[in-house]
C-alpha cells in the first residue's frame, strides 16, 4: 500500500493526531464527504423514476447495495440499510422472537458488545424463551466451547466475528457449523471484522451478518446483510403502504441518500487502496488482503513493545485477533492514561466499549480498560507515539498524574 498517497485523502490526519480510535469509528477520507455532499446537493427526492431527482435517489440506492455486497461477499438483494448496527439488530430481534416461545432457546455470548447480546436477551425474555450464555477465558479472550450449549430447541445463536474490546476472532465457520446441524440460525456481528480482512458471507456460512460502514472510513449509519431468500420468510413491523419487496420491507422510513452515497464512494475508496483490478470485488478483496498485511505488521510493533514495559498488562492473548490491544498501566486509571495520551496527540480512548458484560468476565468493571486499535492510514510512527507515550506514564510514580 501506498501509506503517503492513502493518509493524504484524510483532512482529519493533517492535525497531527495519531488515531488508535478506529474501533470506536474511523476517520473519513475526502471522497466520502464529497460524495455525500454531492448527493445533498445534485437534488434528491423520494425513489421513482419519473423525475430526475426520484432517478437519482433509487440509483444511489441500487448502488450502495451493489458497493456493499461487493465489500461482503454477499446478494445486493440481501443488503439491508438502517441507522445503526444496533436497531438492526433490535429490529431483527423483534422479527425474529414473534416465532418464539417457551422452550425455545437462545444463545449469545460474554464476549460480545452489547448490541449483539441486549436485543437477543430482551427478545427472549418476551417471547418466553430461554437465554444461554457462552462464556470465554479471561485470560485467553477465547470463546469456550460452543457445542455444549446447543440443543434441538437452539432457534439462534448470536456471537461476534471479531470482539471489540480484545480483538479475539472466533472460529466462524466452525461455530455456524455447530449451530447449523442444531439447526439454529446465527446472526454474526462483524463490525470489528469488515474493517480489517475479506469478508464474504458464503464463504462464512452464516445467516445474518451485521456491520457499520463509520468503522470503515465510511459514513455512520448500519448495514444488514442476509441470504434473500431468508429474509423472504421474515416479515417485520412496517407501515401498511411501505413497500413489501426484500430487502426494502425491513428499511423503515426513507433512506438517508447521502449517506448512502457515501457507502458506494467507502468501498470504492477500499477497493483502491492497494489495487487497480477493474473488477470491484476483485479489488476489494486485493485490497484488503493488503490491509491485513499491514495491519498485522503494525499490530506486532504494538505488541512487542508493550510487552517490554513491565507496568503494562495487555489484556487477553487471544491466537486470532483483529489489530486490537487493550491494555493497562499500574498505578494509573485507564481514564488518566487516556488522558495521558490524548495530550501527547494520540487519541487511545478508554472504557468498557460496550462491552459489558465482556470487561467485567475479565474483572475490568466499568472502567474497562485502554484501547488502541490500527486502521489503514495507520503508520509505524503512529505506534512509536503511542509506546513512547505509555512509557513515559509507565516511569511515572503511580498516582503522579
Amino acid at each position: 500500500m501506498d501509506l503517503d498517497r492513502i493518509r493524504s485523502a484524510f483532512p482529519a490526519l493533517d492535525l497531527g493526531v495519531a488515531h488508535f480510535d478506529g474501533p470506536g469509528g474511523s476517520q473519513t477520507p475526502r471522497p466520502v464527504a464529497d460524495a455525500v455532499a454531492a448527493a445533498l446537493t445534485a437534488g434528491l427526492a423520494n425513489r421513482g423514476s419519473v423525475t430526475e431527482a426520484e432517478r437519482r435517489a433509487d440509483a444511489i440506492v441500487v448502488d450502495a447495495r451493489a458497493a456493499m455486497g461487493d465489500l461482503l461477499g454477499a446478494d445486493p438483494r440481501g443488503i439491508v440499510f438502517g441507522r445503526s448496527m444496533t436497531q438492526l439488530t433490535f429490529d431483527l430481534a423483534r422479527t425474529l422472537a414473534a416465532g418464539w416461545g417457551p422452550g425455545d432457546e437462545v444463545v449469545v455470548t460474554r464476549l460480545d458488545h452489547d448490541a449483539n447480546i441486549r436485543p437477543w436477551v430482551l427478545a427472549a425474555e418476551r417471547a418466553g424463551a430461554t437465554v444461554r450464555w457462552l462464556d470465554f477465558d479471561p485470560a485467553t479472550a477465547e470463546l469456550d466451547d460452543l457445542e455444549p450449549l446447543l440443543t434441538d430447541r437452539t432457534r439462534l445463536v448470536a456471537f461476534t466475528a471479531a470482539s471489540n474490546l480484545f480483538g479475539t476472532r472466533p472460529d466462524v465457520r466452525r461455530m455456524t457449523a455447530a449451530a447449523h446441524a442444531a439447526g439454529a440460525l446465527v446472526h454474526l456481528d462483524a463490525v470489528h471484522l469488515v474493517p480489517h480482512v475479506v469478508v464474504d458471507l458464503a464463504d462464512l456460512g452464516v445467516d445474518l451478518l451485521g456491520c457499520s460502514p463509520y468503522k470503515f472510513l465510511g459514513p455512520h449509519l448500519g448495514v444488514l446483510a442476509a441470504r434473500p431468500e431468508l429474509l423472504e420468510t421474515l416479515h417485520p413491523d412496517k407501515l401498511l403502504p411501505s413497500p413489501e419487496q426484500v430487502p426494502e420491507r425491513f428499511e423503515l422510513g426513507t433512506l438517508p441518500y447521502e449517506l448512502l452515497a457515501g457507502v458506494t464512494a467507502t468501498v470504492d475508496f477500499i477497493a483502491g487502496l492497494a489495487s487497480t483490478h477493474p473488477d470491484r470485488r476483485a479489488a476489494v478483496i486485493e485490497s484488503m488482503t493488503a490491509v491485513e498485511t499491514h495491519e498485522d505488521a503494525l499490530l506486532a510493533r504494538l505488541l512487542g513493545g508493550l510487552g517490554e514495559l513491565p507496568s503494562v498488562t495487555v489484556h487477553g492473548r487471544p491466537a486470532h485477533r483483529t489489530p486490537t490491544v487493550l491494555f493497562s498501566v499500574a498505578g494509573h486509571t485507564p481514564r488518566a492514561v487516556a488522558g495521558h495520551l490524548a495530550g501527547l496527540g494520540v487519541n487511545a480512548p478508554a472504557s468498557h466499549f460496550y462491552a459489558l458484560e465482556a470487561s467485567h468476565r475479565a474483572g475490568l468493571g466499568d472502567d474497562g480498560a485502554v484501547r488502541a486499535g490500527l486502521a489503514p492510514y495507520s503508520t509505524a510512527e503512529d505506534v512509536d507515539r503511542l509506546l513512547d507515550g505509555v512509557r513515559r506514564l509507565s516511569d511515572k510514580r503511580a498516582g503522579q498524574l
